[in-house]
């Protein structure tokens, strides 16, 4: 099944050539036996299949973790060609990092060849909130390219917020430090090599994004929690692999920029557009993709978080 694989992605690359030149997914070696697939920090396009994020996977002695699956049934078929070009071993686990479309949404694919889908049961409680708007919207994007993708949550949800499995002679860590992006985000902490998989905890190249059911102030301090580990090596959920210098200034200082300024925008009764104005300019923000797009709408959905936080 497979190596008829090749073929099919390339007859779908030739019907792309007149639009744009097709994302195909790739793995970086990151640290022993651990690999990213980087993918664009771009929006979510027919032309990458809206694998417009990061995943990743660890090969062990007994076969390959991949660290969420993509956004569709043919994403999730384009990044296991991506780990073929560098391992025969079959992926035995899925584990979701977050229920936002593309980290979970190839799960029946992988599923379909043998792989066990690992979640923390408050990760895929949200997958199921939002399973039909992300199905939606997918299909408005991708159309025939999102064909035979089904939701398909873990079968047997880990009740914990803190889970270490040991698989194939590798440690994984399973932790939730607090709702972020989406209800429910975690991270995947490798401890022997001291790499994390961050999902949409990290962004670096590109500005965050906070929707109406982020938490601003949770992902602060989930983001403070995760810095203890002190890793090495982080694969962000958006951006190339880096550390945590990186992840500090382009996540974790944003974060507290948004938090700190607009907390005293509120303490003073400074209005929400006048807060938006006053804190548009953020040059030291200004290097990231999608910070025009971003960054004032960041502001005004933080401001009014914060604002009903400090009312109860």
């Amino acid at each position: 099944m497979k190596k008829a694989l090749v073929p099919l992605l390339a007859l779908f690359g030739l019907g792309l050539a007149g639009i744009a030149q097709a994302y195909e997914p790739r793995a970086t070696p990151v640290v022993d036996n651990v690999y990213a697939i980087v993918g664009p920090i771009t929006g979510r396009t027919v032309e990458n299949d809206a694998l417009n994020n990061n995943l990743g996977f660890v090969v062990t002695d007994a076969g390959v973790v991949l660290i969420d699956s993509g956004a569709s049934r043919l994403g999730a078929k384009q990044i296991d060609a991506a780990i073929d070009a560098v391992t025969d071993k079959p992926i035995t686990h899925v584990i979701n990092t977050g229920s936002q479309d593309h980290r979970w949404l190839g799960n029946g694919w992988f599923a379909e060849q043998g792989a066990e889908i690992v979640a923390l049961k408050r990760t895929v409680e949200t997958q199921k909130r939002f399973a039909d708007q992300h199905v939606a919207r997918l299909e408005e994007v991708l159309g025939e390219r999102f064909a035979g993708t089904e939701p398909m949550q873990a079968v047997d949800p880990i009740d914990t917020d803190r889970k270490r499995l040991e698989i194939g002679g590798t440690t994984f860590e399973l932790i939730w430090f607090g709702d972020a992006h989406f209800p429910g985000d975690i991270v995947v902490w490798l401890p022997g090599t001291k790499t994390v998989f961050t999902g949409d905890m990290v962004y670096v190249d590109r500005m965050l994004g906070i929707h109406p059911w982020s938490d601003v102030l949770s992902w602060r301090r989930a983001f403070h929690e995760m810095e203890r580990l002190e890793a090495v090596h982080v694969i962000p959920g958006h951006g190339q692999v880096t550390d945590m210098t990186q992840a500090r200034a382009e996540t974790g200082n944003y974060l507290d920029f948004l938090v700190t300024e607009i907390r005293t925008a509120v303490d003073n009764f400074e209005g929400l557009q006048a807060t938006v104005e006053r804190l548009t300019d953020a040059s030291q923000f200004k290097h990231l993709e999608h910070f025009d797009n971003w960054h004032r709408t960041n502001i005004s959905r933080a401001y009014t978080q914060i604002e009903a936080a400090a009312m109860q």
